[in-house]
């Protein structure tokens, strides 16, 4: 998981269900069952009622204890049967009035003495409470139950059973109910969800736009900001990209500056070169033949200078942008490939030393003709300068698939020392050297192949270097292939 976005997302997330998950757990481990309501004296006084009860039971009967109890004299018909006395189990019996108390009389044998239908718990803590001899009390359900023994004067012994209400709290977040509890809890998730993902976007955004324009910038485009992404935004973020913007805009006019100070001394230097030949011209043409080798060691300098003075110029040109805006065309690369080849041939015959394409496949591109030629001919003639004596550079075109996108390939392999392996990225900078084996002697700027790798990458290729098998350099040079 690499993305900083839901990192964010899933930790705030996170935070927020352990916190309902501890909430859930520490209600439940003080959940306390719920207590009897404490009726204190009240229960001598309903012991009491329970005995008269029962004496009116014993004088006036049925009849008369439902007069006792405040009840009607008959019990409604209902034509529901059964169904009736479900309700009557569920809702606390006949006499069960809502919110208040309800008052059943059990004999000996645990039936209640006026026929009615006792809510279910009834039997059970009346028996109880006729075995142990003491007030007792039970809640099965949704009622509780407080049982008083009495004797009457007969000798005959009853249970008076009073019906309560239970006393339920106020409904809160969690109730009794699974299905209501999971429904609460899910509908949390999804707001802290909802809410996470939000503070995750909020935080992370200005940070994903930062990102890409850093990849602009790394990619050359100098011009790149990021403070017009981020809006109205005050924070620690949006003064980091203020900040990056301070320093793109401080590198973009650093660098801008070094190009026109290169292209002014460039432009510069022509002038006085152009007058030095003029002046070796008429020299040779008033000077004895004994200085004459002095006079060509002069030229060849001069010649070194203007070429590197050209290539200042290129480099200068690639890397401003200057030749985005040139016109690019297809280019048959088999072409170009042996036409620089045979250049470099020609110029490797002085020094005892060949060029030559051993594989040309037909592979076409788009591009800049100019710079791609200036690419591939700076790779060559870099190689033909540090092969050995007796040796061959070789050059080969193929094209290849890479990622589902075909691809033009141009290798080429000197036989000299090689690099080190560590600096084979750093060849392509601007006038870098590797030790003795590639210095001034060998007649290089250190320009080639930083202009390569520029004009390469300009036409979305990739350039690189390796020491190959047996000896010698190795690069390989990847331009976006087209259809032939």
């Amino acid at each position: 998981m690499h993305s900083l976005f839901l990192k964010v997302f899933l930790w705030f997330w996170l935070a927020m269900a352990l916190v309902i998950a501890a909430l859930f757990l520490t209600s439940e481990l003080t959940r306390s069952e719920p207590q009897f309501p404490s009726y204190s004296g009240m229960d001598r006084a309903m012991t009491v009622y329970g005995q008269l009860a029962a004496t009116t039971y014993e004088r006036e009967g049925a009849v008369g204890l439902r007069k006792f109890f405040g009840e009607p004299q008959q019990q409604p018909e209902d034509a529901q049967g059964d169904a009736r006395q479900d309700d009557v189990r569920q809702r606390g019996g006949d006499n069960a009035r809502p919110g208040g108390d309800a008052f059943y009389l059990l004999d000996a044998q645990g039936a209640e003495v006026t026929g009615r239908v006792v809510p279910r718990g009834v039997a059970e803590v009346s028996r109880r409470a006729l075995a142990s001899g003491a007030i007792t009390r039970g809640a099965p359900g949704a009622e509780m139950f407080v049982a008083h023994p009495v004797k009457t004067e007969s000798g005959r012994t009853y249970v008076l059973v009073d019906w309560r209400p239970r006393r339920r709290p106020p409904p809160g977040f969690f109730s009794d109910q699974p299905a209501a509890q999971l429904l609460r809890i899910l509908a949390v998730l999804l707001t802290a969800g909802a809410l996470c993902y939000l503070l995750a976007r909020y935080i992370v955004s200005p940070v994903v736009k930062l990102r890409a324009v850093t990849g602009q910038v790394a990619r050359g485009d100098l011009s790149a900001r990021v403070s017009p992404l981020l809006g109205r935004r005050r924070d620690e973020l949006a003064d980091m990209g203020r900040d990056f913007d301070a320093m793109a805009a401080r590198i973009e006019t650093l660098v801008s500056a070094q190009q026109r100070l290169i292209r002014d001394i460039s432009h510069e230097l022509r002038s006085p070169l152009t007058r030095l030949g003029v002046a070796l011209e008429l020299a040779r043409r008033h000077t004895s033949p004994q200085a004459t080798s002095a006079l060509d060691r002069i030229g060849r300098e001069a010649e070194s200078i203007n070429e590197m003075i050209g290539q200042l110029l290129t480099l200068s040109r690639v890397e401003s942008g200057d030749a985005e805006g040139l016109r690019r065309v297809r280019l048959d690369l088999c072409a170009l490939v042996r036409e620089i080849a045979d250049d470099a041939d020609f110029e490797a015959r002085g020094r005892a030393r060949s060029a030559r394409a051993t594989e040309c496949e037909p592979c076409m591109t788009t591009g800049v003709p100019g710079l791609i030629k200036s690419a591939i001919e700076n790779v060559v003639r870099n190689a033909v300068r540090h092969t050995a004596e007796g040796t061959e550079v070789e050059i080969t075109l193929f094209c290849e698939e890479a990622g589902g996108a075909r691809q033009a390939v141009v290798a080429v392999r000197d036989h000299g020392a090689g690099v080190p392996e560590e600096t084979l990225e750093e060849i392509f900078r601007p006038f870098y050297r590797v030790g003795e084996a590639r210095d001034r002697q060998t007649g290089g700027a250190g320009l080639g192949l930083a202009i390569a790798a520029r004009a390469t990458r300009l036409h979305g290729g990739t350039i690189k270097a390796s020491n190959a098998h047996g000896g010698g350099l190795l690069v390989e040079i990847k331009f976006p292939a087209s259809d032939a």
